[in-house]
């Protein structure tokens, strides 16, 4: 499978028992990615593979939002393409390629929120330790953190590799 015969769906994934994960192209995220298909392969459930894009975290003024309309699209195509990237370098590291059914997700909206809903009615949501905010210090970030607290189904935290840490 390579990574351009991958469709990007431009919805949630579907409620039904699966496995989640939550992708945004930084380095945690791929390794969770990592362990989502290796999850994945080992329940004998289908992945689905999920960024969300918030472009604007407070809100449009009135009159704006279809003025950035243009600026959204390039954004989600962005992701959209970010994501099939994320996808093809984990399967070239792998020691063997990724052999369950796999579908991508690019959502708008606020990254918490998105992901719990989501995660709803799942087997399991995989998720990396940090995402690509500002904060590195940090041994868990807040979107993890959240899940980890309010998220409906069980949640695979998972940690840089030993020799990154």
């Amino acid at each position: 499978m390579t990574a351009a015969a991958l469709p990007v769906s431009p919805d949630a994934p579907p409620p039904g028992t699966a496995i989640l994960n939550a992708c945004d192209g930084s380095d945690a995220s791929l390794w969770a990615l990592d362990r989502a298909m290796t999850e994945a392969e080992a329940h004998h459930l289908p992945l689905h593979v999920l960024a969300v894009v918030n472009p604007s975290p407070t809100g449009y003024p009135p009159g704006m939002a279809d003025l950035v309309q243009e600026s959204v699209q390039r954004l989600v195509d962005s992701m959209s393409d970010g994501l099939r990237r994320a996808v093809a370098t984990v399967q070239a590291a792998r020691a063997r390629p990724y052999g369950g059914q796999l579908t991508l997700h690019v959502v708008l909206g606020n990254v918490v929120d998105v992901l719990l809903q989501a995660a709803d009615g799942r087997h399991t949501l995989v998720i990396g330790t940090r995402g690509n905010g500002g904060f590195a210090r940090l041994l868990l970030g807040s979107v993890s953190t959240a899940a980890v607290h309010h998220a409906s189904c069980p949640v695979l935290v998972v940690p840089a590799p030993a020799e990154d840490a």
